[in-house]
């Protein structure tokens, strides 16, 4: 069943966590405790709280750990992000869209309406989008969507089973004591706070391909390849190699960040990305325009 949707807006999916509760208002205070009781009970109220079906439901239905629910996120003055999307791509599966800084793949945080998601459901008037994998919201560049669920698993399987190649552009500091291209391995885990990752001892969980692209006098372009998909794992090895991606307001550093400084969008772009097409056998490659990497 495609998600429901409200005023133009996807709501958002859970499937409900093991936990104590008795009611199903008191598993979601616990599970956003930055939303207020009062605010969930007027979700309910308003029928924003629905069942995997779409039915409204009540605060004192039963908390059943493992079901599915949908519910609407509301924010109160939510910034505007004053850049578009470009479509590149669109056929009766697939949708490939050229994501701009700062605008988030999904309803997360301050933003709700404002998100590659929303904005898509309402320009296609297709409740069934879904993305097949996410970027940063600092990060600019291809973003996949599945249009027909009759098909989704098909492709979300390229990701998951990692035979779906991706390809980013990064400006950072040069590095000519290394011998490209480099495999950078390491462990990542969630650090403080806890949207940052950091590297910690232990096995490796997280791998990344860096090659030079061209080099200039004071900043180098990479080409990175991620050949795992973990939190922030370009950004992270960059700066653990002493070449922190330019404007990343995550790393080395935690920058101050009470507004976006659209000046200075991070310099990381999702290039390509290329893989077999499970429904047609078809070799597939997507990519943004190379002029659309600014020159140095």
């Amino acid at each position: 069943m495609p998600r429901p949707v409200r005023d133009g807006i996807p709501a958002s999916r859970l499937q409900l966590p093991p936990g104590p509760w008795a009611t199903l208002l008191d598993g979601l205070c616990a599970r956003f405790p930055g939303v207020d009781r009062a605010t969930w009970a007027d979700r309910f109220r308003r029928g924003r709280v629905l069942d995997a079906e779409g039915r409204a439901l009540a605060a004192t239905a039963a908390y059943r750990a493992g079901t599915g629910i949908h519910y609407f996120r509301e924010v109160v003055d939510e910034p505007r992000i004053p850049f578009a999307e470009t479509v590149l791509h669109v056929d009766g599966h697939l949708l490939v869209v050229d994501k701009p800084h700062f605008l988030p793949v999904a309803p997360t945080g301050a933003y709700v309406r404002e998100t590659l998601l929303t904005r898509l459901v309402e320009r296609f008037d297709n409740r069934a989008l879904v993305p097949l994998h996410r970027i940063d919201r600092d990060t600019a560049g291809l973003v996949l969507f599945s249009v027909n669920p009759d098909s989704r698993t098909r492709y979300q399987a390229l990701f998951r089973e990692r035979r779906i190649r991706k390809e980013y552009f990064a400006l950072a500091p040069p590095l000519p004591d290394f011998v490209f291209p480099y495999l950078h391995r390491s462990r990542l885990e969630r650090g403080e706070p806890f949207f940052r990752m950091r590297e910690v001892s232990g096995e490796s969980n997280s791998e990344t391909v860096v090659d030079v692209a061209a080099r200039g006098p004071d900043a180098w372009w990479y080409r990175l390849e991620p050949v795992t998909g973990r939190k922030h794992q370009l950004r992270v090895h960059m700066a653990a190699l002493g070449a922190p991606i330019q404007d990343d307001p995550f790393y080395p550093a935690l920058r101050d960040r009470a507004e976006d400084s659209h000046a200075r969008p991070m310099q990381l772009f999702a290039q390509a990305l290329e893989f077999v097409d499970p429904l047609t056998g078809e070799h597939r490659c997507f990519a943004r325009r190379r002029d659309a990497v600014p020159p140095f």
